[in-house]
């Protein structure tokens, strides 16, 4: 069994003992502090919470958990069911309310959930308020409503709907191109709530022709939910098979989008975020963010347009403080994740749909034609296990002075440069590992350059045991 404990929310696997996984213990332990947390930063206020969830198969139970524990400190709790994560984000402003939990485990597997901690504005709560939360739940400060202040339940079925409409509303979104284009669409939801989300939103862009994979919201996910190309073989053929135009696959709280092309080719999760920007600069003029780990391809389009590209720490929160501190009319993360200030600032799969396929529909192209006319890099994804003992910042150190005539990035680990190249390293938080990033115009010159790091290392440790 596993918990994890983070400033941005609480992950952890469904069963085991108090504190060794998701455990209802837990779930009322954790939203009890954040309850708190709420009620400290709006005193006065009779304080509001917005909740949703995916549709995993312990989704109802943790959900009824978390509403009963916050209406017990005497917070309102607005339910919308089974909804999307950027679907409750925007639910939370629209409501005026103080804070908002999304009961997802992303793209974990099934045995997985967690709680999503928003604040006010509907976006992740920062590292301070997540620390604060997490020092509120280990000290147990915490103090319940007696029972006329106890907090009330009321439900909010239309949240999706008005999600849909705010995307359709957006003038970049051109329903006419996309009507015209008479696309042909498979999509595969998990058989989570993007099976509740896509096919109406599909419909509204006037996409007629659907084919509908795992749509049902019953939390059975029929392959690994994460959306990378080794879990959509599927997918795929039904794409070739009925000769639609492209594939859509959502993860199972709909924040991240992966596209299959009509070749059965994967668009590219990092494609996703570049081909959506690339639109989105072509109409308004601005800067960009993604995160220290994903392609130089946004960069390479951001400055095309004559944009500034900017990179943040990995995590939702930093891309979106990057974002606001660059004025960034787009950004997102490599991941398929997509933020559009213009509509919220947190990673959005349905308002990446509606902006691609106006994309797509617009320029006339081929969903393949269009991933061929963006730069063409490779990322190779390797880690080094290390011992407990090993000093990993000592190694980071003496990688930043190996290559201190290098650009070198040391936001979040150490990131080099090598002109059109990079690698990035991040310690692990919880294992003695190091992950290496790289990226190059080939997959063998990116794997290459990891190696290369690689052995780096394995010669610094190799001096410090020599001294030892």
């Amino acid at each position: 069994m596993t918990l994890i404990k983070s400033i941005s929310g609480i992950r952890g696997t469904i069963g085991g003992k108090a504190g060794d996984g998701l455990s209802p213990f837990d779930v009322l332990k954790f939203t009890s502090a954040y309850g708190a947390w709420i009620q400290k930063a709006h005193p006065g206020v009779k304080c509001k919470v917005v909740i949703g969830r995916d549709a995993r198969i312990s989704g109802q139970m943790v959900s009824g958990l978390v509403s009963s524990t916050l209406m017990s400190l005497g917070i309102d709790v607005i339910d919308t069911g089974l909804s999307t994560t950027p679907t409750v984000e925007m639910a939370v402003p629209y409501h005026q309310a103080q804070g908002g939990i999304i009961l997802t485990a992303s793209h974990n597997p099934k045995q997985w959930n967690a709680l999503k901690l928003l604040n006010h504005k509907g976006e992740f709560i920062s590292a301070d308020d997540g620390a604060e939360v997490l020092h509120i739940a280990e000290n147990g400060n915490v103090e319940f409503a007696d029972v006329n202040s106890l907090g009330k339940l009321s439900t909010d079925q239309l949240a999706i709907a008005r999600h849909i409409e705010s995307i359709l509303t957006l003038p970049m979104v051109d329903r006419k191109a996309i009507k015209a284009a008479k696309f042909i669409v498979a999509i595969d939801c998990v058989n989570s709530t993007g099976g509740i989300a896509l096919p109406p939103l599909l419909k509204a862009l006037g996409v007629d022709q659907v084919i509908e994979l795992y749509c049902t919201p019953d939390g059975n996910f029929p392959h690994n939910p994460e959306p990378l190309p080794e879990h959509l073989t599927e997918i795929s053929k039904v794409v070739v098979k009925n000769k639609a135009h492209l594939g859509l696959v959502v993860d199972p709280d709909v924040d991240r989008l992966a596209i299959v092309c009509e070749d059965g080719e994967m668009f590219g999760e990092e494609y996703t975020l570049v081909a959506v920007a690339d639109y989105v600069l072509q109409h308004k003029k601005g800067n960009t963010v993604s995160n220290l780990s994903s392609t130089r391809a946004l960069r390479d389009v951001t400055e095309k347009h004559g944009g500034n590209y900017a990179s943040s720490a990995v995590g939702e929160v930093n891309v979106v403080e990057k974002m606001k501190a660059t004025n960034a009319v787009i950004g997102g993360e490599g991941n398929g994740g997509v933020i559009l200030p213009e509509l919220h600032y947190g990673r959005d799969a349905l308002a990446g749909i509606a902006l691609f396929l106006s994309h797509l529909a617009k320029s006339g192209k081929s969903c393949s034609m269009l991933r061929s006319s963006y730069p063409g890099y490779f990322i190779s994804k390797n880690k080094i296990e290390l011992t407990p003992d090993v000093n990993v910042d000592l190694i980071l150190e003496n990688i930043i002075e190996k290559y201190k005539n290098h650009p070198v990035n040391t936001i979040d680990g150490v990131k080099i440069e090598f002109d059109k190249e990079w690698v990035h390293l991040r310690r692990s938080n919880t294992e003695p590992i190091i992950r290496i990033y790289s990226e190059s115009q080939s997959m063998t010159t990116a794997n290459n350059l990891a190696g290369k790091i690689i052995a780096d290392i394995k010669d610094i440790l190799s001096g410090v045991l020599s001294k030892v």
